[in-house]
């Protein structure tokens, strides 16, 4: 006890202080783009809900001037003025609140964003957030943008450590689960998601893991030919009922559907990749163990 407590005073300890930085900052972002900094960001927009706990994490939320509509955890973030809803970012508001670097996930339209930004001389780092991996690099780049470098290694190593755990023995049978994202038209969870990672962490198998992307569009007879077990749907935080689309006529066809066989799991522990990633596999083998026949 005495040695696990000692362990977690060194782990706050070297969260808590950093380094005096000296010198510019430069990573390479995931769009393969050079960013630098000629110090650590202290005027941070973060447009991606995932970006936004992150920060908080590395302690660097205090540094928060922008937000999304959806950057909801931790509560301070609440605080935090609001800049629009992060898809299809609005340059002004971003540029209003006077930002030395702004975080955003990686598409398409945040790539062009992140060049208008650059016009008007605002920094910009574009992240891949869809896997826990990404979790890991996306610490160590905004632990070395913000001077948390400490921080950063120690949650990036933290996500390192929870990938290379070895998942619990699967009970008899192993649970099979479908995680539903949308209803019309379907649109189910594959591997390229960190929750296809979390299924798997937890004892679980998805039995869309062969579809290489993160989602796709598949039809409700695909859905009973898989035949899960139960159906997991990502809700609002106090949802406890079945999804509404559970009681449409199509989707009795599924015999999970049919059964009553659900899983809801809160959007605010399950909605992003995160840092609490650990906390989200505990919860989920919980939740499969109490609900097993």
């Amino acid at each position: 006890m005495r040695l696990q407590r000692a362990a977690i005073l060194l782990l706050g300890l070297a969260c808590g202080r950093e380094r005096p930085h000296t010198g510019t900052l430069s990573v390479t972002d995931d769009a393969g783009r050079t960013v630098t900094l000629a110090r650590p960001a202290r005027r941070i927009v973060s447009l991606a809900p995932s970006s936004t706990e992150l920060l908080f994490a590395l302690g660097a939320g205090d540094r928060l001037v922008g937000r999304t509509t959806w950057c909801r955890y931790p509560a301070e973030a609440a605080a935090v003025a609001v800049v629009g809803d992060g898809l299809n970012p609005n340059i002004e508001a971003v540029a209003a609140r006077r930002p030395d670097l702004v975080v955003l996930y990686r598409s398409p339209l945040n790539e062009t964003a992140a060049a208008q930004l650059e016009r008007l001389g605002i920094a910009a780092v574009i992240l891949q957030q869809d896997r826990l991996e990404d979790v890991a690099r996306a610490a160590r780049v905004l632990g070395n943008l913000t001077g948390r470098t400490a921080a950063g290694d120690s949650i990036a190593g933290a996500m390192e450590r929870l990938l290379a755990t070895t998942p619990p023995p699967p009970t008899s049978p192993r649970p099979r689960i479908a995680i539903v994202a949308w209803h019309d038209p379907p649109m189910i969870i594959g591997r390229g998601s960190f929750l296809d990672q979390l299924v798997t962490l937890a004892g679980a198998t998805n039995v869309f893991a062969d579809i290489g992307a993160a989602s796709a569009t598949v039809s409700i007879e695909t859905i009973v030919a898989r035949d899960p077990d139960r159906i997991v749907d990502i809700a609002g935080d106090s949802a406890q009922r079945p999804p509404d689309y559970a009681a449409r006529p199509e989707w009795q066809a599924v015999r999970a559907i049919r059964e009553r066989r659900f899983l809801m799991l809160p959007e605010g522990l399950f909605g992003r990749p995160g840092p609490r990633a650990h906390e989200a596999v505990a919860e989920l083998a919980r939740r499969l163990r109490e609900t097993a026949p």
